[in-house]
C-alpha cells in the first residue's frame, strides 16, 4: 500500500524563528517555512524534514535527525567553532571525549537545536 509512497521525517519546536535561524544559518541546510508556519529542511539526497511549531513543545529523549559526515573530529571542530556545545556523556555503555564524541562503533557526537531537540553527526 505504501511502497511508492514518499516519506519523510518530523519533530516539533517551541520557537519557529530560533529553529530557522539555527539550522538555516548556524548548520548552513536549505531551509524554507511554508504558509502554515512550517519549516521544511531540503537535506542531501532528497531527504525532507519538517519542524513544526507546538506550543506545548517537549524535546525528544532520542537523536531526531543525524547528519552522516566524512570526518567527525573536522565535523564536531566546525560546529563549535560556531558556538554549538557537544552532550558529555560517562556511562559505563556511553562515553564521551572532552569533545564530545563517543569513539565506538559507531563515531558519533550528539548535540541539541534551540529547543532541545537531540541531533548527531555520526561518521561514514
Amino acid at each position: 500500500m505504501l511502497t511508492n509512497a514518499k516519506a519523510f521525517s518530523s519533530f516539533s519546536t517551541n520557537d519557529v524563528l530560533k529553529a530557522k535561524d539555527f539550522y538555516k544559518n548556524l548548520l548552513a541546510l536549505n531551509v524554507a517555512e511554508n504558509a502554515m508556519g512550517i519549516l521544511e529542511l531540503e537535506l542531501e539526497g532528497g531527504m525532507e524534514v519538517i519542524i513544526y511549531p507546538k506550543p506545548d513543545h517537549v524535546p525528544a529523549t532520542y537523536t531526531v535527525l543525524n547528519f552522516s559526515v566524512e570526518n567527525i573530529d573536522t565535523a564536531v571542530d566546525d560546529l563549535i567553532g560556531k558556538g554549538v556545545t557537544f552532550e558529555q556523556y560517562n556511562s559505563e555503555t556511553l562515553k564521551t571525549d572532552a569533545k564530545g564524541i563517543c569513539r565506538g562503533k559507531p563515531v558519533i557526537a550528539w548535540f541539541k537545536d534551540p529547543a532541545g531537540n537531540i541531533l548527531s553527526v555520526i561518521e561514514r
